[in-house]
């Protein structure tokens, strides 16, 4: 059985602050989670030249790239062609949910990484249509 624990508002506080500030270590490189909420996540990466991240997809999240410093290559899959975008300091792309992506830093390169789930503008299911009432 598990042990069950009191957790106060502060000790969520600290928790938060400790998932907020996390730093992971890559083949690539160093990764820090600097946000994470409901609506996104932010990170900022140090990329080694030469370094290259895993090829995957998001299936509901968008994935965007901010180059501080350095140049960062990202390769998107779309069907049989393969676009490759050449990012240096202060440029930014993005890739849709469900495209295969990766990237490669092409030289020592800082850059921020950004996820959002984009909104379904389609999503509204009336059962029901408005209408006005007579007086």
């Amino acid at each position: 059985m598990s042990e069950v624990k009191n957790i106060q508002v502060q000790d969520i506080t600290i928790l938060q602050e400790e998932r907020n500030n996390m730093k992971a270590g890559k083949v690539w490189g160093v990764t820090e989670l600097l946000e994470a909420n409901g609506v996104l996540e932010f990170h900022r990466i140090e990329a080694k030249a030469g370094g290259v991240c895993s090829k995957h997809k998001h299936k509901y999240k968008w994935n965007g790239f901010f180059v501080e410093s350095g140049k960062l290559k990202v390769r998107v899959w779309k069907n049989t062609v393969i676009d490759e975008t050449i990012l240096t300091a202060g440029q930014y792309t993005k890739v849709k949910p469900g495209e295969y992506h990766q990237f490669e830093a092409l030289e020592n390169t800082v850059a921020f990484e950004i996820y959002w789930a984009e909104l379904n503008h389609e999503d509204i299911q009336r059962e029901t249509v408005g209408y006005i009432k007579e007086l």
